[in-house]
């Protein structure tokens, strides 16, 4: 049996609580899933986790596929606009913010949408009642991106508050296109 693909876990602000999905799917993939580490969880820095995202890519066995949240997929996007250059194999990005949302957090003002595609295959996991961007932004964010876009009703922002648990319907998602990779 091959060993299956690394990923890097690139959480929200905050970082992603031990209830979190993306802590769970870690905690299950037995130092398999890499965790960015930057030093400004609260008061994120643009380039800081992009460091922190490259330490992550650098530690792993092989190209992984970027498992991003919220925050998270601001700053992978910005990264493989950077990088779209075949160091990881996907990228997997739920629950977009919009920075030009009212909710979008002050402390993280220094992270923008980048203005560029990439060719890395990702995929954007879109609910459609997220407090923290619309479907209809979420979509065109997708499309800036190049990225597939997927819908999956209404899951809040796919965090903890929202109810979704280890989130099976999301770790299924991640293993169709972790298989098309």
């Amino acid at each position: 049996m091959s060993r299956p693909r690394p990923w890097v876990i690139v959480p929200g602000i905050w970082n992603s609580d031990p209830e979190h999905w993306q802590s769970r799917w870690q905690a299950e993939r037995h130092g398999t899933a890499i965790r960015i580490a930057p030093t400004s969880w609260s008061d994120p820095d643009p380039v800081d986790w992009a460091r922190a995202i490259d330490r992550a890519v650098a530690a792993t066995d092989g190209p992984p596929v970027l498992v991003a949240h919220s925050l998270g997929v601001i700053a992978a996007w910005r990264w493989l606009v950077d990088h779209d250059d075949c160091r990881v194999a996907g990228a997997f990005l739920v629950a977009p913010p919009d920075p030009a949302a009212p909710g979008f957090p002050a402390a993280a003002a220094g992270f923008t949408l980048p203005e560029r595609s990439v060719t890395t295959p990702t995929l954007l996991v879109v609910s459609d009642d997220d407090p923290y961007c619309s479907t209809e932004r979420a979509t065109a964010m997708g499309e800036a991106l190049g990225a597939d876009v997927r819908r999956i009703g209404e899951h809040g922002h796919v965090n903890v508050a929202s109810g979704v648990g280890d989130w099976p319907v999301g770790r299924g998602l991640l293993e169709d296109f972790t298989a098309g990779l």
